[in-house]
């Protein structure tokens, strides 16, 4: 009997898990996969990225015909909803996907090993009352949705529901109340406003999408107002109570002072997500968790732990989808002896709204503070996408591009797009920041016209103060 069953055992089928599965038994390994859920593909492709995107792209059609945009353009439809086909078109997508992967798995020949896995030693883990010996073991669970205090999330009463349960919704609430301007609330509060429901969004901080430039947070804000979003910024929700089938919640300025009511048909708690590593028992393979209930690697993804890796959510940094997928695909080269590189200070995040919220790098007052806090010791040049000859004939004015390059280097620290397509834009500025391109490179780069990406040579041609269209 062999010492190990296996070379490399991921635990977790997330787009981090699932990868690094794939690419250690294309590199030859021994190779098993423990997840417990029904279907592959994690939090992203079951219940978030996946799902969530096709209820967005749908909502998107019911908009441009329900809200005139369409007429404009001399098309006159009168659209009926039909919300069930809505969903089942979601679901039709998430199938195909996850099954997907599960052909991937056996065409590389990766054993999926059906089940939640708990470390039993170093070297060892439990899956459905069975235990494995791997030389390797990553961990790749990914994470969940953070509590609020005072909020209790019942997706089954459809009521006070976190992001998997806004995806269920089986009608369109009159009134949504979104807790937590981040991301997943913005996306999802989008889809529901679309479809005809109020939506008002609490965020405890002065401003929403946190972490990104001060500009785009200003500009999204102002957009989605126009849009019909209601904002209550610097405001705590502590508690909720339902009544019936409605959910009144209380207000508090995040500062302090007099508490307020605020009904709402549904609530979605959306301020976050924590790492998944409760139940690992991770004590009985000798790691602990820092203070954010994550767990430590070096460079190379290894643990304190030899044999031990971890990747995606679980550790720190960025909680993405393609951020957990290059960690995998690193992670399994590093085992099987290659190099495995993930440049950690270029990874893209995309917010899929209408329109669309993308960066990479730098934002504007990170690249002050690197540069000691001297605005001179960089360089910035913003295009609006109203200038833009492609945005202007698709009826897609808002937003701009704006490019953060080095003063001296002329080398660009970071991209900030908002833009109807910057989901896709933005692979240019973080492949031309991959290899270290300045403001001057994409300038001077040819670009196809009429293109949304012209306004990437347009903000780069404003850093270096040579702009043509403003």
């Amino acid at each position: 009997m062999a010492d190990y069953d296996y070379d490399v055992l991921v635990i977790g089928a997330g787009p981090g898990g699932y990868v690094a599965a794939i690419r250690a038994a294309q590199l030859g390994l021994k190779t098993a996969c423990a997840e417990g859920r029904e279907t592959l593909g994690g939090t992203c492709l079951n219940v978030g990225c996946i799902p969530s995107k096709a209820m967005l792209h749908a909502s998107e059609y019911f908009e441009a015909a329900a809200g005139g945009a369409m007429a404009a353009m001399g098309i006159k439809v009168k659209p009926e909803l039909d919300l069930p086909a809505m969903h089942g078109q979601r679901k039709d997508a998430v199938k195909g996907l996850t099954g997907g992967i599960e052909f991937l798995f056996k065409k590389n020949k990766v054993d999926w090993l059906k089940g939640y896995a708990q470390f039993t030693g170093k070297d060892s883990v439990e899956v459905a009352g069975k235990t494995y010996r791997a030389k390797n073991i990553i961990i790749a669970t990914g994470s969940s949705v953070t509590p609020l205090p005072g909020v209790a999330v019942d997706n089954d009463k459809g009521v006070i529901v976190d992001s998997t349960g806004a995806l269920e919704l089986a009608k369109v609430p009159g009134h949504m109340v979104v807790i937590g301007g981040g991301v997943i609330g913005l996306e999802l509060g989008s889809v529901w406003r679309r479809l005809g429901a109020k939506v008002t969004v609490v965020e405890f901080l002065d401003q929403i999408l946190p972490g990104m430039d001060g500009d785009v947070r200003k500009e999204a804000n102002k957009i989605f107002k126009k849009q019909g979003m209601d904002f209550k910024l610097k405001t705590k929700v502590t508690g909720a109570e339902v009544k019936g089938k409605k959910a009144v919640l209380t207000l508090e300025p995040a500062a302090g002072g007099d508490a307020e009511t605020l009904e709402a048909d549904v609530v979605l708690v959306s301020i976050g997500r924590r790492p998944n590593t409760d139940g690992l028992a991770l004590d009985k393979a000798g790691l602990t968790t820092n203070q954010r209930g994550q767990i430590e690697t070096d460079h190379d993804f290894r643990t304190a732990v030899d044999g031990i890796w971890a990747i995606g959510d679980v550790v720190p940094g960025p909680m993405l989808a393609h951020k957990a997928e290059d960690e995998g695909i690193a992670c399994a080269e590093n085992i099987a002896g290659l190099t495995g590189i993930v440049n950690h200070d270029v990874i893209p995040s995309v917010v899929y709204t209408w329109p669309e919220i993308a960066g990479v790098g730098l934002t504007e007052e990170q690249a002050v503070e690197k540069a000691g806090g001297e605005k001179g010791g960089i360089k910035v040049g913003k295009f609006p996408m109203l200038a833009n000859s492609r945005a202007k004939t698709n009826h897609e004015p808002d937003g701009f591009v704006k490019v953060i390059a080095d003063a001296k280097s002329d080398r660009v620290l970071g991209v900030w797009i908002i833009a109807v397509p910057a989901g896709t834009m933005i692979a240019q500025a973080a492949q031309a920041m991959e290899f270290g391109a300045t403001s001057e490179d994409i300038a001077y780069t040819c670009h196809a016209h009429p293109t949304h990406s012209e306004a990437i040579k347009e903000a780069a041609m404003a850093v270096t103060g040579k702009p043509i269209h403003i």
